[in-house]
């Protein structure tokens, strides 16, 4: 893959319906810093400032999502690199209308804007909310986190493709989801990967990988991703797989999750996708200790406790089935919005 200086804008770059170049991008980030009227405005602002200074890297935090949270230098190449992947994977050239609804303090935010300036395209900046699709406008392209789409439904028809990351998507949602004309696909990647270095269409089980993305299992049975360009080294996960062949793998749940009850080994997202759209609350399902089991299968509900009706869990198996129920006023979340289950446990 050839490399692209970084200062390069796409002739057929737009921001908000204006054409801009390197120089108009630096004074719009500015006045975004100094004058914005939204909190969002001035994150954009800092990442084009950013992205168009003369260090060849980004820094991002990662999410802390299994740990805790560190700084990491992202090279400015390999960004590149990944947005033209996206392209070429999503079918998206120059000159397409495009919607930015993601917040530019994470690594999906400043990716938008990267595959904006380099593809050459016409891409309008709207606050991060939960609802952000313009009632009259349409698009050829969006990414988005679950929460928009669920608030979107009524209007994910005006946008042509849409990719979701962030959080899983649930059984629920994705079957409201494939009612849609649209095409929407769930990703998976991480910050570390520079976002997405993988795809499904909602619905579909197995992950297809991006143009030069190269995959493994190792001895957990976790993802090992060597992508090429993207990455100096094999990013080694906790996310164990099923490795069908060189570019595809069905994703099976977290190894830190993993539930060992009784010698039965129990994936919690497999059992949380079962039990969604049954339970009104957020929740999740975690192992806690247990001195016959070793670990016993716990379900957690976010709220005031209520009372659950057996019917919810007639999807399980017998090891699925939850040995106790317990409630948690707020759940604890990265800055993302992620849950952070050990913590939410102790607190439980």
């Amino acid at each position: 893959m050839n490399n692209i200086d970084y200062h390069f804008v796409h002739p057929a770059f737009k921001l908000n319906g204006f054409h801009l170049n390197e120089d108009d991008l630096n004074r719009i980030a500015y006045s975004f810093i100094k004058e914005g009227d939204l909190p969002f405005e001035k994150a954009v602002g800092d990442f084009i400032l950013d992205w168009f200074d003369q260090r060849d890297y980004i820094e991002m935090q990662t999410s802390g999502t299994t740990g805790v949270p560190k700084l990491i230098k992202v090279d400015k190449q390999a960004m590149i690199h990944s947005a033209m992947a996206t392209g070429e994977f999503f079918d998206l050239p120059a000159g397409i209308r495009v919607l930015h609804c993601l917040p530019t303090q994470f690594v999906a935010g400043k990716m938008m804007l990267v595959r904006a300036f380099i593809l050459g395209w016409d891409l309008d900046l709207v606050a991060p909310t939960s609802m952000p699709i313009p009632s009259d406008q349409n698009y050829d392209f969006a990414a988005m986190v679950p929460l928009q789409a669920q608030h979107s439904l009524e209007r994910l028809h005006q946008v042509k493709k849409v990719i979701l990351g962030g959080a899983k998507v649930s059984q629920a949602l994705s079957e409201q989801l494939q009612a849609l004309p649209t095409k929407i696909y769930e990703t998976y990647g991480m910050t570390e990967t520079i976002t997405h270095i993988a795809a499904k269409r909602v619905g579909d089980e197995a992950f297809t990988v991006l143009p030069n993305v190269r995959i493994s299992e190792d001895d957990r049975h976790c993802l090992v991703i060597d992508p090429y360009v993207i990455c100096d080294e094999p990013v080694v996960t906790n996310d164990v797989v099923k490795v069908l062949d060189e570019t595809h793998f069905i994703w099976l749940g977290r190894y830190d999750n993993v539930i060992n009850s009784g010698g039965v080994k129990l994936f919690p997202e497999q059992i949380e996708e079962k039990l969604s759209g049954k339970i009104s609350q957020r929740f999740f399902v975690k192992g806690v200790p247990d001195e016959e089991l070793g670990e016993k299968l716990v379900l957690v509900i976010e709220g005031e406790p209520i009372t659950i009706d057996e019917e919810v869990f007639k999807k399980l198996s017998k090891f699925e089935k939850p040995k106790e129920i317990l409630f948690v006023p707020k759940f604890a979340e990265t800055v993302s919005g992620k849950i952070i289950r050990d913590k939410t446990l102790e607190e439980a």
